[in-house]
């Protein structure tokens, strides 16, 4: 679980007076690095080895580079989603020459590693020699010291959980392996490779970077943000379960599986923010070996993130026999959750002002994304990593291009209320 006194120096620092239209400003995630793990010979391995399974990935590119007399790597078709890995389609359809097309377009965009990039369409074509695993995912708007400046302008997100990435492309292939006949060998290698992919991505406490092998910055933080780390506990839990179609994997994966999704649920458990000495919820990110809440855009701050512990929850309450750490965690969010509905309140379009809140009567309930830790007061970023207490004083930008409320706290009452009876709370 994780404590909130020292998470509050972070606003100390920088707080100007309440009356102010900025109340802090948000300061950078800090990443893995060699000094930093020099010490703990667990995380000093797991660094190592994605070092080097970095410097492998880049050594097959360079050398298709070589052996094909290219110039320069080229991107691949791009995409703003997972386009065409439709997962919903009936089982003769994954049976037939549409899929079993894309999971061969699949196989070959998988990188050395293992893992996919994101936001590349995957229906066009195979990826060609010299070709990049992934379009082109960099930021439109990075400026100095942006905090999403990558590394390096080619190698980005180079192997992503972020953008349902990697767990998509199994799920997928999976169908395609259990609808076919000859469950083609290639298949099967490139889903036990994406397996190991994530049993080698996997943090020593049981959590998840966005990006592995390791990018640097917010991306090495144990990532809540969009469900990525939902996704891939999901994903483990059905592979462990054997069903469906992963009725074709051994029990040895199955085994590996489990205690994979098992040692994230402790992680889970653990990121919990604390304070004031009692539990709330979680934030998007948490630093890799504290796990206390960090930052990671510009405008993404430390804080408690409403709909990524909404999911969180939800995932909890579905678990079938909660042990008493569980139960405790999802009582102590449900609290929370109550205490920090707002009512009588609308985010939308106000003339030519974009997106604004303003009263609506009856209206709610609604969240904020961000919470300030301690005081449980909405905050918002904004690009220039000023921090504020209302949405309607950040730039139009921003109010247009986010999304700061969401009602996803409403069904977590809503099970709750039906869960609760179940698992009633100790006095």
């Amino acid at each position: 679980m994780i404590c909130a006194r020292r998470l509050g120096l972070l606003f100390i620092l920088f707080c100007a007076p309440s009356r102010s239209a900025v109340i802090a400003t948000n300061i950078p995630a800090t990443p893995l690095t060699a000094n930093r793990v020099a010490g703990l010979p667990a995380w000093k391995a797991y660094y190592e080895h994605s070092q080097r399974q970095r410097q492998a990935d880049r050594d097959f590119l360079l050398a298709e580079l070589k052996t094909h007399d290219l110039k320069k790597s080229t991107l691949p078709p791009k995409t703003h989603s997972a386009k065409g890995l439709s997962l919903d389609n009936e089982a003769s359809w994954y049976a037939g020459a549409a899929a079993q097309r894309i999971a061969d377009i699949l196989v070959s965009f998988q990188t050395p590693a293992g893992g996919w990039s994101k936001n590349t369409d995957f229906t066009a074509r195979k990826r060609l020699p010299g070709e990049l695993f992934g379009a082109e995912n960099g930021s439109l708007w990075l400026g100095t010291n942006d905090f999403d400046t990558p590394l390096e302008d080619s190698w980005n997100y180079v192997g992503t959980f972020d953008n349902d990435a990697t767990t998509t492309e199994l799920r997928f292939l999976a169908k395609v392996i259990a609808s076919s006949k000859d469950h083609a060998e290639a298949w099967k290698n490139s889903f036990r490779r994406g397996l190991d992919y994530i049993f080698a991505a996997q943090y020593p406490n049981g959590g998840w970077p966005q990006v592995w092998p390791l990018q640097g910055g917010y991306h090495d933080a144990v990532t809540f943000n969009d469900d990525a780390m939902l996704h891939i506990v999901e994903f483990l839990r059905d592979v462990a379960g054997g069903q469906a179609e992963f009725a074709f994997t051994d029990k040895e994966l199955r085994a590996q599986a489990e205690a994979g999704w098992q040692k994230a649920l402790d992680c889970m458990l653990a990121a919990q923010i604390v304070a004031d000495g009692r539990r709330t919820v979680w934030g998007q990110q948490h630093d890799a070996i504290t796990l206390q809440p960090v930052s990671a855009r510009n405008y993404e701050m430390p804080a408690a993130a409403s709909s990524e512990s909404g999911t969180l929850i939800l995932f909890l309450m579905q678990l079938p026999q909660p042990d008493s750490r569980v139960v405790t965690a999802v009582h102590a969010a449900a609290t929370w959750f109550k205490k920090t509905k707002i009512m009588d309140k609308a985010f939308r379009v106000v003339g030519t002002e974009s997106r604004k809140l303003v009263n609506a009567p009856d209206n709610g309930p609604i969240w904020s994304r961000y919470y300030e830790i301690g005081t449980d007061r909405p905050i918002f970023g904004d690009r220039d990593k000023t921090i504020h207490d209302d949405v309607n004083e950040i730039s139009r930008e921003r109010r247009k291009g986010y999304a700061w409320f969401k009602d996803t706290g409403k069904r977590v009452l809503e099970h709750y209320a039906r869960w609760a009876q179940l698992h009633p709370q100790k006095p």
